[in-house]
């Protein structure tokens, strides 16, 4: 499978924002779906946000109208843009190009949110 490299995480105060970034290699670029998935410590693994070959995006309810996930053609990059940051969005968020079950994945970046 294809590996993809995430960049972008660290430690952001409660409220603060984030940009996470995903290089997908052009072999994969054109696949049906990409998003982010994220694992808090004793939970299990959920989407954050998808996007679509077409552009289409959806959102967890949990991140809905603070977070923002883009695909950039030109640059063969995935992005999420996270803000308001809280407890709850602390996690190891991972990136994914083809789906859950058969998709690649990148190394997973820690974010961290404290004061």
């Amino acid at each position: 499978q294809a590996q993809l490299e995430e960049s972008g995480g660290g430690l952001v105060q409660p409220g603060g924002s984030l940009r996470l970034s995903c290089k997908v290699p052009r072999s994969i670029w054109r696949i049906d779906v990409m998003g982010w998935y994220r694992q808090a410590p004793g939970k299990q693994r959920e989407l954050v946000a998808a996007i679509t070959n077409g552009g289409r995006t959806r959102y967890a309810d949990s991140v809905k109208g603070r977070a923002t996930i883009s695909r950039d053609n030109w640059t063969n990059t995935m992005s999420l843009q996270m803000n308001g940051l809280g407890p709850e969005d602390a996690a190891v968020y991972y990136c994914n190009a083809g789906g859950e079950a058969r998709g690649s994945w990148g190394q997973g970046t820690q974010v961290t949110v404290s004061s």
